[in-house]
């Protein structure tokens, strides 16, 4: 079995986006030369998220709605996390949308669905953050 592994580095412009990921994470199962196996890839910061979803505009000012909804950021005296950073949401928001994502690699290539692309979700963004990517397989 084979094993590859690799980080992606984002700092957004903003406080909240999401980037779809996907070229990037097709180029490392073309790096990684693996036909068949599994992909993990995972956000390495508590405040920022891996999902797979559609790749349409509507969606996503859906999915910042919602989230502001059921963790909005202000006012920042709502959680008690807020005594050093005031980024309690974004933890809440990572926890809703997930740290993670799992792909089948079929005949070298990701096994989705009809319009899955892989997405990472910034909700405390304007730094440096990483993404793993794991393949492992033959």
């Amino acid at each position: 079995m084979k094993s590859y592994r690799k980080e992606l580095w984002f700092n957004t412009k903003k406080q909240r986006e999401f980037i779809n990921i996907t070229p990037m994470i097709e180029e490392c199962v073309k790096e990684s030369s693996i036909k068949e196996g599994l992909l993990l890839c995972n956000a390495m910061h508590i405040t920022a998220s891996v999902f797979i979803n559609d790749d349409e505009s509507g969606l996503h000012q859906d999915f910042e709605r919602f989230l502001e909804k059921l963790a909005p950021e202000k006012p920042y005296d709502q959680y008690k996390h807020n005594t050093y950073e005031n980024n309690a949401d974004a933890h809440l928001k990572r926890t809703i949308m997930g740290r993670e994502v799992v792909v089948a690699i079929t005949d070298g290539k990701l096994d989705f669905g009809p319009w899955e692309q892989i997405f990472y979700g910034e909700f405390d963004g304007m730094r440096n953050k990483r993404v793993l990517v794991k393949i492992i397989g033959e």
